[in-house]
């Protein structure tokens, strides 16, 4: 039998608050065998990050303090001299993490910053180190690895950024990868591109790997055994398999059941509610569909028509126009009361673009936007801010849309007192009410932003774009940064605030499987422009344009029996939006395949650039 690779045997992390100890992971032991993969599941707050960082011996020393065992090889890592541990790290044991661009020095080229650990801990002369780069750069699927050796960070896209962190974690092959939520903040076709580069790499290098996610999806994707983790405490361990077919703890049932599964929607003509699963029973609630809202006799709340939104790029202050980002090109949709219309693809398709164009935080170039017949685009500043009240926005990143400095009371009350709509006594009535109405406490009033975790944050987002009664709210990839739990609730939320409300929700996403849930129509965007739009289940069980196809395919699925098998994953980058000054855009056709369903006529470029996308 094979000795692991890693032994970890009740391992305990306290960090100091106020002068206590207070642990945040609880003698936790699992081990890690050679070329095995074991992810380390669990929601925000549970501990796993603390047990990556605690292996590494990363956390602040003053303030934490680090008991059990950690054994690599048999060695004891908590004893080691700090120059020892220095030598393990990145040599023996590698670690990547969920944001590549916060992880890359934005003021070295990213080849320097490969070629730096080469150097240091291969002991490489800096032209061996340049060109062993090279071989690392062009092994995670770089295109043109050569002649991006010399650029910067901000000049790689997302995914991109993630396989030079992983080029440069297997730089001193180590024997064992630590991957912390690297798929977390990536689009699916991003997500799906890395599982797999992680998995290929694995089989190459013969290393064992370390995941740590909240995403059931992924895990069952990549992982050999599990480790289920609940604030602090190992819940539940075993073979992927085994935790999917007959999870035994209700806290393990709750995290698969929130997963959703892509096809979960076939026959039915409406959004559905996720179901919830009680943690401490296991029990679970039969979703049902939800309330028909949409009155299809009524004009559509939201009109859009040619909405066309360029930025201009120019090589200094007072130089002329080197060229334009053509973010959103001729784009045309309708949104009807009670109605939610998914806008989805890649980042840089233009769908964030779209909704602050439609909101008119960003002007578009031509175009119009109709909300209720009245065109947004031709009102002054004093008719737009009355016509604000009808349409709100609830943004991707709830701590960075709610000032810090204010509590969440005066935040949801701002809204009302601005615009007149209350006295001070009367909106903090209507304040109670809303927070009550999004799930929380009315005293939670008075608590400050950093006081809540993100899904909360994001349901008091919610009751602040509520507190004016809009016809519309355009939700920007507003679940995409939450707990696959959280993510449910504030799903399932937002459909019952629709239902009882008649809310018409221009829903922006990447994540498909989400899109399928809450949408009744969905529109799939890539370079600016729709390819395909139609009624749900029209776009998901009979796609057309390759590009949905791509998008479709990459979705992970829940299925552990499904992780051996190779999917056709696409390695391109999405195409730049950059377009010279003079660049006329191609008139584009469309075909109705169905009623409702319209396809955009694509040429023979995309059958050569993408079999992936074909032959899914």
């Amino acid at each position: 039998m094979t000795s692991p690779i890693l032994t970890v045997s009740n391992l305990t992390t306290s960090f100091r608050v106020e002068g206590q100890w207070k642990s945040v992971v609880r003698n936790l032991s699992f081990d890690i065998k050679p070329k095995e993969t074991l992810a380390v599941v669990g929601e925000s707050g549970s501990g796993k990050s603390v047990t990556a960082l605690s292996i590494m011996r990363l956390t602040p020393p003053q303030s934490s303090r680090i008991e059990g065992s950690v054994k690599l090889n048999g060695k004891e890592l908590l004893t080691l001299p700090d120059a020892e541990m220095r030598h393990i790290r990145g040599n023996e044991i590698a670690m990547i993490f969920q944001e590549p661009m916060t992880s890359l020095n934005p003021v070295l080229t990213i080849g320097f910053q490969i070629a730096e650990a080469l150097i240091l801990h291969r002991g490489l002369s800096r032209s061996e180190a340049e060109a062993e780069t090279v071989r690392l750069l062009e092994k995670v699927r770089i295109p043109a690895a050569k002649s991006r050796f010399h650029e910067y960070p901000h000049r790689f896209s997302g995914g991109m950024r993630q396989r030079v962190m992983i080029a440069m974690a297997l730089a001193c092959k180590p024997k064992l990868l630590i991957a912390d939520e690297p798929t977390t903040a990536l689009d699916v076709t991003i997500q799906a591109q890395t599982l797999e580069l992680i998995k290929t790499l694995q089989d190459e290098e013969g290393m064992s790997v370390l995941f740590i996610t909240h995403d059931m999806g992924v895990v069952a994707e990549i992982a050999d055994r599990t480790v289920v983790m609940y604030n602090g405490d190992e819940v539940e361990t075993g073979a992927t398999e085994d935790i999917f077919a007959s999870p035994k703890k209700p806290y393990t049932k709750a995290l698969i059941s929130a997963v959703p599964k892509l096809g979960s929607m076939i026959g039915k003509g409406r959004p559905m509610r996720f179901p919830v699963v009680d943690r401490n029973t296991g029990e679970s609630d039969v979703p049902t569909e939800t309330p028909d809202t949409v009155k299809a006799a009524e004009r559509p709340v939201l009109e859009v028509a040619g909405l066309t939104t360029r930025f201009e790029i120019r090589g200094g202050l007072l130089s002329s126009v080197k060229g334009r980002v053509h973010a959103v090109e001729n784009v045309s949709f309708s949104l009807k009361a009670g109605e939610t219309l998914a806008l989805v693809g890649e980042s840089g398709c233009g769908k964030s673009t779209t909704g602050r164009s439609v909101m008119r935080l960003i002007e578009p170039l031509e175009g119009s936007v109709l909300l209720d017949g009245v065109d947004v685009l031709k009102l002054n500043q004093h008719d737009l801010r009355e016509q604000r009240k009808r349409m709100q926005m609830i943004f991707q990143d709830p701590f960075a849309s709610l000032n810090p400095r204010m509590n969440v009371g005066t935040a949801i009350a701002e809204p009302l007192l601005i615009n007149n709509l209350a006295s001070r006594s009367e909106a903090r009535d209507k304040v109670a009410d809303l927070l009550k109405r999004v799930g929380l406490l009315p005293d939670m009033a008075n608590r400050f932003p950093h006081e809540f975790s993100g899904g909360q944050r994001q349901r008091i987002c919610i009751a602040r774009a509520l507190a004016v009664e809009p016809r519309l709210i355009v939700a920007d990839e507003a679940v995409s940064a939450l707990d696959v739990s959280v993510k449910a609730q504030v799903v399932n939320l937002m459909l019952d605030l629709q239902a009882r409300m008649g809310l018409g929700y221009l829903f922006i996403s990447h994540d498909m499987a989400v899109v399928e849930r809450v949408s009744h129509r969905v529109a799939v965007m890539y370079l600016g422009e729709i390819v395909e739009i139609g009624p749900r289940e029209a776009i998901f069980q009979n796609p057309q344009h390759p590009y949905t196809k791509r998008l479709l395919a990459a979705v992970p699925i829940a299925d552990p029996a499904r992780r051996l098998q190779k999917r056709p994953v696409s390695n391109d980058e999405i195409k730049s939006p950059v377009r010279a000054p003079d660049y006329v855009p191609p008139v584009r056709q469309y075909r109705e395949v169905s009623p409702g369903h319209a396809v955009m006529i694509w040429g023979e470029e995309w059958e050569k650039k993408d079999p992936a996308a074909i032959a899914a």
